[in-house]
């Protein structure tokens, strides 16, 4: 299984039964399965995305959004229930550029991405439990 580190961006070969055993980064020693969203910046985005063979669910968010401060601890709570996917959260300001190419018009936006590939979208702030259905409902 590929996984990107989401500090330093290098890819790493992690056996599919090792998932679970905390595996780190063998260029930093960053967590790579941390169960916890991670932020990314413009720069790292695409090569996380291309090179995580894991569902990757992005959070487009902004600092002065009332409904993104409100999903944030859900969208973490999620997080915490399903270890084989990856969370990711994208300043949706500090990105401007990545937001118009992903075409977000409003926020909070989550974005599923399989394979390299964005397979569904989701607007508007949900509970942990309504993320973690709409994922399943994904086929996640």
């Amino acid at each position: 299984m590929l996984l990107v580190c989401p500090f330093c961006g290098v890819k790493n070969r992690v056996p599919e039964q090792r998932l679970h055993e905390g595996p780190v980064c063998g260029h930093c020693g960053g967590a790579l399965m941390e169960a916890a969203p991670v932020d990314l910046d413009e720069r790292a985005f695409d090569g996380f995305i291309q090179g995580t063979e894991l569902p990757v669910l992005v959070d487009c968010w902004a600092a002065w959004c009332g409904p993104c401060k409100t999903m944030a601890p859900q969208f973490a709570a999620a997080a915490a229930q399903l270890p084989l996917v990856r969370f990711v959260k994208l300043d949706t300001d500090a990105a401007p550029t990545l937001s118009a190419r992903l075409n977000i018009r409003s926020i909070p936006t989550l974005l599923l991405f399989k394979g390299g590939r964005e397979i569904a979208r989701q607007a508007g702030a949900m509970p942990a439990a309504a993320i973690v259905d709409w994922l399943r409902r994904q086929g996640v």
